[in-house]
């Protein structure tokens, strides 16, 4: 081949299919169109990549963007600046927004306000409610989407659906795997009276490891009875990856940075800034979601980004709403792990471009192959850093990890052959597309 290429990416070291191999990424309209030794090819850009790794896109699958009805505390262009100076090129978004995104009309102002307007590419869940059912078959296979999300524990929001007739109906109506908040609601309510006043450490005290096992032992039951794909969102507990690790055929497994970073002497130092559902526990439960991305019974990483003010936050426990900034902190913070020596370079691709393609069967994005869209997270494995809270892009501006030393670093974020962002700086604005599926591809 001899094509003049749009843009070459050289001397990288790139993970990819074939491991981790110096060499180098031609593009051609937005697509990989050849890996090798390029040098000395004809290209309109030449991007020098030595020293550092290029990796396919990062896609994060589960974060919250506030918009519409919540963009005090972020939106949907400030939560993707997030993403993009963050080395992420692609986000799956929640549903839990006002009013809530459970419809037709409400999915399509999502991707309207969103197209061209967020800097990376983008997919909306659907909220699965007892009312909408008997639409989630179309509404599942709309362009840009990523699938049902059930909250079957209340968390930030009001969609809840916390009994098994009305999960089991949600899966059977739908064709495609489905993501689910665990915890579970009954003894969530009977365990309110466990929140001490004013005190954060309580929290995984009321949300026990008992809340987020039952409920989920419940879903596994209901996923063999239905013979439908279901995603577990953010497990926190050791008790779990046990649980999980006999229904792999159907049950894939999210895990997130925080939970494998934090514990509970975090409450101490962070207070409410801490405070998730579910809650970061102690040391044994963050081991134990260790051993399950060891065996790989954890299948991706998803930062479960949740902003909410420091006005907010700072309101005494429980008034302290639930969640943290986690999108831009996801790369520099896992890599820190990679060079920890807890997990590989390839598990982190595998769990943040390979394994969201596989789960969710997204079209063209996720591995560096020709034919792929030319997304790519370009790392210092080297760079050592210190996250603070000046860098943050998010709108509240706050991360717990502030003041913390990392080593490994987001380059460049790179969509499809567009530089967006480089060496710490927003190069191309707005260039964002509806990530598409090929379960819904045919519409």
């Amino acid at each position: 081949m001899n094509a003049k290429f749009d843009t070459i990416f050289l001397n990288g070291t790139i993970a990819n299919h074939n491991g981790v191999t110096k060499g180098d990424v031609g593009v051609i309209n937005g697509k990989i169109a050849e890996i090798g030794n390029l040098n000395g090819r004809e290209a309109k850009e030449t991007v020098d990549c030595t020293g550092l790794h290029v990796l396919p896109g990062v896609i994060d699958t589960q974060v919250h963007f506030r918009e519409p009805g919540l963009e005090h505390k972020e939106d949907l262009e400030s939560g993707s600046l997030a993403a993009v100076m963050g080395g992420v090129t692609g986000v799956f978004e929640m549903p839990n927004t006002n009013p809530l995104t459970i419809d037709k009309a409400t999915f399509e102002d999502k991707i309207k306000r969103a197209k061209h307007r967020m800097h990376c590419d983008f997919a909306f869940f659907i909220g699965g409610t007892h009312e909408n059912v008997d639409q989630l078959p179309e509404l599942e296979k709309l362009p840009g989407c990523a699938g049902v999300k059930v909250f079957m524990g209340s968390s930030t929001g009001s969609l809840l659906v916390e009994d098994d007739d009305g999960v089991e109906n949600i899966l059977r109506a739908i064709s495609r795997r489905a993501a689910f908040h665990s915890e579970d609601e009954p003894r969530l309510e009977s365990r309110k009276h466990l929140q001490v006043e004013g005190d954060p450490r309580s929290h995984p005290v009321w949300r026990d490891v008992e809340a987020a096992v039952k409920c989920t032992k419940r879903l596994l039951a209901l996923s063999k009875k239905t013979g439908k794909r279901i995603h577990v969102l953010h497990i926190s507990t050791a008790d779990e990856m046990a649980l999980l690790a006999e229904h792999k055929d159907l049950v894939s497994v999210e895990v997130t940075p925080h939970h494998l970073t934090l514990d509970e002497t975090a409450y101490d130092k962070l207070g409410s800034y801490v405070q998730m559902n579910p809650p970061v526990r102690d040391a044994h439960h963050r081991a134990g979601i260790w051993d399950g991305v060891d065996a790989g019974i954890a299948d991706i990483l998803g930062s479960d980004h949740a902003p909410h003010t420091k006005e907010e936050k700072d309101q005494p426990y429980p008034k302290s709403p639930s969640g943290m900034t986690g999108v831009q902190t996801l790369v520099p913070v896992m890599l820190d792990h990679v060079n920890k020596g807890k997990m590989t370079l390839e598990r982190f691709v595998d769990m943040t471009s390979h394994g969201p393609n596989r789960l969710f069967q997204i079209a063209g994005k996720g591995r560096i192959a020709v034919g792929y869209d030319a997304d790519l997270t370009i790392v210092d494995l080297s760079r050592k850093q210190v996250i603070d809270n000046s860098w943050i892009a998010s709108k509240p501006g706050w991360t717990p990890y502030d003041g913390v030393e990392v080593q490994g670093w987001p380059v460049g974020t790179i969509l499809r052959g567009h530089k967006v962002m480089w060496e710490g700086e927003l190069v191309a604005a707005h260039k964002g597309e509806p990530i598409l599926f090929a379960e819904s591809l045919a519409t």
